[in-house]
């Protein structure tokens, strides 16, 4: 979804990306699913991993793996975004928006601070990662867009897309805190007779009444209480909708998974930040401004794109699963380098690089 979904929005002329068009609406309109799901899953499967630990506080060895999980996102979120100009001590203003990955990884952080806060209390932390999401969804229209005047403005993009960020942190990490929140009641009740088979009927259910019940919902509930925030919500609720469609594709993968343990899935399931870096790359160039967009933006027609988008996949996914161990390895090596020199040295090469 993410792969065919950057690509195909980067390289498709803009003549065809027209509402009348079915194809585009049908394509654009699952395009929006991408994002949701992929801080849903963020949330579940570390919330997952987390809580299936006997060992619980600072004990949990998820706990360090994910602080170190969350630090090393945020880090590949900036260095995505290098440019040689930052050796002369110039950076666009783009540099500082946070993206998807600056916003998983301080998302997974904040999940570390929550476990670490009400571990004890079990119920109370399923019930405060549901109202994350709720009060976070409910009241989007009225921080989306606030300026943070009092906070430095590249530290300012993780809370508000007011400066042009494309993600901050709320109303994304709301998905994340659903993702977490299914991954208690999963723990809770996985071990129950029929779990399984009644699980895909459930999400499928829930799906569907927050597609087309909370917006009618939302509004009868501003007209009820005279609750202002009710009728805001309910008049542009697309979090709670595109929530739907992720409970509803949550059921498909469940229903299908025994398809789905199939070992390539699994494979590319344990390499999608390589992917996702990889894929940044080749299609945005990245730091040398060479990608796919250079040469092919917004200039393709649709069997182009389709095509394009096909091949974009296999061979990024290829790529990843040939040669991930032989670079994982140059990057955990340079990444131990960088920590272990003292930070006098490393100021020192960066003011001889500048001059």
């Amino acid at each position: 979804m993410m792969l065919q979904g950057h690509f195909i929005s980067a390289l498709l002329a803009e003549k065809f990306k027209i509402n009348t068009n079915t194809t585009y609406s049908v394509w654009e309109y699952f395009r929006g699913i991408t994002a949701p799901t992929f801080f849903t899953i963020t949330g579940f499967v570390f919330m997952f991993l987390l809580l299936k630990q006997t060992a619980t506080g600072w004990q949990n060895p998820r706990i360090k793996k994910g602080i170190e999980r969350g630090i090393k996102l945020i880090v590949w979120g900036y260095i995505l975004r290098l440019s040689f100009g930052l050796f002369f001590g110039y950076a666009h203003e783009s540099y500082y928006y946070t993206d998807v990955l600056h916003i998983i990884g301080l998302s997974i952080l904040i999940l570390c601070v929550l476990y670490l806060s009400l571990y004890k209390y079990r119920n109370l932390f399923s019930y405060v990662l549901l109202g994350i999401t709720i009060i976070s969804f409910l009241f989007e229209r009225y921080y989306n867009a606030i300026e943070l005047t009092v906070l430095p403005v590249s530290f300012a993009h993780y809370f508000t897309k007011a400066y042009g960020a494309v993600f901050s942190l709320f109303p994304w990490f709301g998905y994340v805190s659903i993702g977490a929140f299914l991954a208690t009641l999963f723990l809770k009740y996985k071990d129950q007779k029929y779990f399984y088979d009644k699980l895909p009927i459930s999400l499928a259910l829930t799906g569907l009444m927050l597609l087309f019940l909370s917006s009618p919902l939302l509004l009868s509930l501003g007209s009820i209480t005279g609750v202002k925030i009710f009728t805001v919500s309910g008049n542009y609720n697309y979090l709670f909708t595109r929530l739907g469609d992720v409970f509803i594709l949550f059921s498909i993968f469940v229903y299908l998974r025994k398809l789905l343990n199939h070992s390539a899935f699994i494979k590319i399931g344990k390499v999608t930040l390589s992917i996702y870096i990889l894929h940044h790359i080749i299609l945005y160039g990245s730091w040398f401004h060479t990608g796919l967009t250079r040469w092919f933006y917004h200039s393709l027609n649709f069997t182009q794109a389709i095509l394009g988008a096909i091949a974009f996949m296999a061979i990024v996914c290829f790529l990843v699963l040939q040669f991930r161990a032989p670079v994982n390895n140059a990057i955990n090596t340079l990444f131990r380098k960088i920590a272990t020199t003292p930070v006098k040295r490393l100021v020192a090469k960066l003011s001889f690089i500048k001059r």
